[in-house]
C-alpha cells in the first residue's frame, strides 16, 4: 500500500478545493489517529483505527464482485459426491471473485463439557472414563506408577469436586493438594493432550494463497513467513474468536496477522453442526465486498447442508 499525498487526491478524484486544504484536513486526521505517515516527506495512510472507523461507519453497499458470486451461488446445489468437493469448490471460488485467501472449516458440533471421570486401576495401566453428558464420553488407558495407586481414589474426588465447582471445566490445577502430585501430574497431562470430547476435527479447506502473497505488503519475507506457516500448519487458527466479525489488524489474537484483515462469517448444518467462512488480505482490502461475498457463501452452506 502507497501513501497518498494530496495533490494526488485531489488530481484522481477531481476534488472541487486545494491541495492545501486536503493537505490540512488529512493532518487533522492523523492527529485522531485514523491517518499515519510512514515517512516525513511520504503521503499518508490509514491506520488500523482508521480502517475499524470505516468498517464500523462507513462501510458502502458491496460491489459487483459480491453480487455476481451471490447470483452464482444462488443456483448451486447438492450435487457433489463429498462435503470436501463441496468445500473445495465453494474456497476457490470465494478466492477468484475476490483474490484473497479464503478458508472453509468443516463442520463440528459444539463441544460438550467434561463433567466427570473415573480412575480405574487395572494392572500396571490407569482406565480414565471420561463423562460428558448421558450418551457423551471418552476414556484414557495411561501407564500407572505403584506409588500412584493410593491417591486415586482422593485424586478422583478432588478432581470431580473442581469439575463441579467450575461449569467452564477448567480444573484449578495449582490448588491439587501436595500429598496428591505425584497421581495429580499424571492426570493432568494426559487431560491436556487429550482430543476434545465429541470433537469432529476442526480441519479446514484453503484456497488462494497465492493470490495473497501477491499483495505488495507481503513482499518482505519477514512478514510473510508466520503467515505461510500458520496457513499450511494450523489454517484453524486464522479465525478468530467471535463467530461473525471483521478483524483488523492487531485486533486479531493471532500475532501471524497483524498485517492483515479478517472478515469471517458462521454456517450451521441440519443436525446442529457448525462451520466458518473467512477471508484473509491486507489490511486495504475491500471490505464491503469481502463481507459480502463470505457471509454469501455462509449462507449457501446452511442452505446446502440444513
Amino acid at each position: 500500500m502507497e501513501p497518498v499525498g494530496s495533490k494526488t487526491l485531489v488530481r484522481r478524484f477531481g476534488l472541487p478545493t486545494s491541495s492545501a486544504t486536503v493537505r490540512s484536513a488529512m493532518g487533522a486526521l492523523e492527529q485522531q489517529g485514523l491517518l499515519t505517515q510512514p515517512h516525513t516527506s511520504a503521503g499518508r495512510v490509514p491506520s488500523q483505527q482508521g480502517y475499524r472507523v470505516y468498517v464500523d461507519r462507513l462501510l458502502p453497499a458491496p460491489g459487483v464482485v459480491a453480487q455476481q458470486l451471490e447470483r452464482e451461488l444462488a443456483g448451486l446445489s447438492l450435487t457433489w459426491t463429498a462435503l470436501d468437493d463441496l468445500l473445495l469448490h465453494l474456497s476457490r471460488r470465494l478466492a477468484d471473485f475476490t483474490g484473497l485467501l479464503s478458508l472453509i472449516t468443516r463442520p463440528q458440533r459444539p463441544r460438550q463439557r467434561l463433567q466427570e471421570l473415573r480412575l480405574v486401576p487395572s494392572g500396571d495401566r490407569l482406565l480414565v472414563f471420561l463423562v460428558a453428558g448421558p450418551a457423551s464420553g471418552g476414556s484414557l488407558n495411561l501407564r500407572l506408577p505403584p506409588e500412584a495407586v493410593p491417591q486415586l481414589n482422593r485424586l478422583e474426588a478432588w478432581t470431580n469436586s473442581q469439575l463441579r465447582a467450575h461449569p467452564e471445566a477448567l480444573i484449578p490445577w495449582h490448588q491439587l493438594p501436595a500429598e496428591l502430585r505425584r497421581s495429580g501430574d499424571l492426570l493432568r497431562q494426559a487431560l491436556d493432550v487429550q482430543k476434545p470430547l465429541n470433537s469432529d476435527g476442526g480441519s479446514a479447506v484453503a484456497s488462494g494463497l497465492g493470490g495473497l502473497l501477491a499483495q505488495p505488503e507481503f513482499s518482505q519475507t519477514a512478514s510473510l513467513r508466520p503467515l505461510v506457516q500458520l496457513v499450511e500448519d494450523t489454517p484453524q487458527q486464522l479465525l478468530g474468536p467471535r463467530a461473525d466479525a471483521i478483524w483488523i489488524g492487531q485486533e486479531h489474537p493471532h500475532g501471524a496477522l497483524e498485517h492483515c484483515g479478517v472478515v469471517q462469517a458462521a454456517y450451521a448444518t441440519g443436525d446442529g453442526a457448525h462451520g466458518h467462512v473467512a477471508l484473509v488480505g491486507p489490511m486495504r482490502m475491500a471490505y464491503a465486498t469481502a463481507k459480502a461475498a463470505v457471509q454469501s457463501v455462509a449462507s449457501t452452506l446452511s442452505r446446502l447442508l440444513s
